[in-house]
């Protein structure tokens, strides 16, 4: 009976245009890690809940995470980085989707995911490179699956420090040595801990508005979130 429900819950679920969910913690219906499983009256290993194991397998790229974890800022931060790159895309499958755009979608998300996975973003490039011999809606759906793959990889300091760094790269030339110095000082101390990523970041979006580089302008990676959730302020 409680699978039945599970199947007719996550079928209702389908119209509701989700883009991510959040599980109670330790439920064993609604658990997502660590909900000890039963055979014969003894636990016998750790799993996910009922609901929550039917609804990981109805909807397997959906950004899905547990209430406790989410009080680990890392965590948190990748979880509402994934609400929102979701929502990104399914923005772009409803709005007559096509190879330019699907060009356009990955060029803005470039830095976001060389901070997540640079591999998977070499990946995506390739895919979209051989984009026009495949049926769009093949391209889109294997698209989509490395995208959602490559976020759950969660961004690092180093990988931050090295997309950090790239960034700076683009406008070096037209820094004064004063800036120069003071921006690379202070993603040092962010490489150091010493840090939240929100100060390079902040002093970094100041230097691309003056210096007008609307390609860094339109990257995802610099405000992938609204900033009032204040989320780089604790990695």
């Amino acid at each position: 009976q409680m699978l039945a429900y599970c199947t007719s819950r996550c079928n209702e679920l389908e119209t509701a245009d989700l883009c991510g969910f959040i599980f109670k913690k330790d439920s064993p219906s609604s658990g997502l890690f660590r909900v000890k499983v039963y055979n014969n009256g003894q636990a016998v290993k750790n799993g996910s809940g009922l609901f929550a194991a039917a609804m990981a397998r109805h909807f397997p790229l959906l950004p899905m995470e547990e209430e406790g974890r989410l009080n680990d800022p890392d965590i948190r931060e990748n979880f509402i980085e994934r609400v929102f790159s979701y929502r990104r895309w399914k923005d772009f499958l409803a709005g007559n989707p096509t190879i330019g755009r699907l060009v356009e979608f990955h060029t803005i998300h470039k830095l976001l995911m060389m901070a997540h996975s640079p591999h998977i973003y070499r990946e995506l490039g390739t895919l979209v490179a051989h984009g026009s011999g495949q049926k769009p809606n093949n391209l889109f759906r294997h698209y989509e699956e490395l995208f959602m793959k490559g976020l759950t990889l969660h961004a690092t300091v180093k990988k931050n420090t090295n997309v950090l760094q790239h960034i700076m790269g683009y406008f070096k030339q037209q820094l004064s040595a004063e800036e120069k110095t003071e921006l690379m000082g202070v993603i040092s101390q962010y490489h150091d801990h010493l840090l939240p990523l929100i100060v390079p970041i902040t002093l970094l979006r100041h230097y691309i508005s003056k210096y007008d580089q609307q390609y860094l302008k339109d990257q995802v990676y610099l405000a992938p979130h609204p900033s009032q959730l204040m989320l780089r302020n604790h990695v």
